[in-house]
């Protein structure tokens, strides 16, 4: 039996296909939204936040490789492509724009199951939960979702813990300004430069023994941020 929270996007614009899946996902206790189109597909991912996709490429409005590379700029959910097309080129081209799986129409559910499974293990933490990154200034229990600095658990927001456990779960590698926008806010806040001024700031004040000149949380000036463990 599949976890119960589990929650799926299936982009699918063949009405019968798209019923099909549904049924057999809900079945399994998924938590399953159906979208038509591309566009839809973005709108509901950056609503509702799924764990799994589910992609056609061939989709009424726009590529699914398309919506693939929409939802690689802010989003590492795990994508599985569900096409008719069959060409090693097709499938390399979704692959590198970032799908992690592809299986072939016509397909046996099972297979597809089996694929879900799989796709869903991998996105999920390990049998030893999330790690605690550990700075010499405060701790991030990931798992647990909280800081601990001076052996005191340290209050944030919503916003300023999902800003926070996206540059921690990337150390020392830049993550650009839309790429964090984008993450933490939605895609259509990619331009709004001065959130992340303002709450980068805020987590410097919580966080750094030096806020003016931060030691972990680190602006590379016109580009992004890193995290410095």
């Amino acid at each position: 039996m599949s976890n119960p929270k589990v929650r799926l996007l299936v982009v699918e614009d063949d009405p019968q296909l798209a019923r099909a899946l549904a049924i057999n996902l809900r079945a399994r206790e998924y938590d399953v939204d159906v979208v038509a189109e591309g566009r839809a597909a973005l709108d509901v991912a950056a609503r509702r936040h799924p764990q799994l996709v589910v992609l056609d490429l061939g989709l009424p409005d726009m590529d699914g490789v398309d919506v693939i590379r929409g939802l690689r700029g802010w989003t590492q959910v795990p994508i599985l492509v569900l096409s008719a097309r069959q060409s090693s080129t097709e499938k390399v081209t979704a692959l590198d724009a970032g799908a992690d799986d592809y299986v072939t129409k016509p397909f046996g559910m099972d297979e597809l199951l089996a694929r879900l499974r799989a796709a869903v293990r991998r996105g999920q933490p390990g049998p030893d939960g999330e790690p605690v990154v550990t700075t010499e200034a405060f701790t991030v229990d990931l798992a647990a979702k909280r800081v601990i600095r001076d052996g005191k658990e340290v209050r944030l927001t919503p916003t300023e813990w999902h800003l926070l456990e996206t540059l921690v779960r990337s150390p020392d590698r830049l993550i650009g300004q839309r790429q964090l926008l984008q993450e933490v806010w939605g895609p259509e806040y990619a331009t709004e430069t001065n959130y992340l001024r303002v709450y980068m700031a805020q987590l410097r004040r919580k966080l750094e023994r030096q806020p003016a000149a931060p030691r972990h949380l680190i602006t590379e000036p016109g580009r992004g941020y890193r995290f410095v463990p």
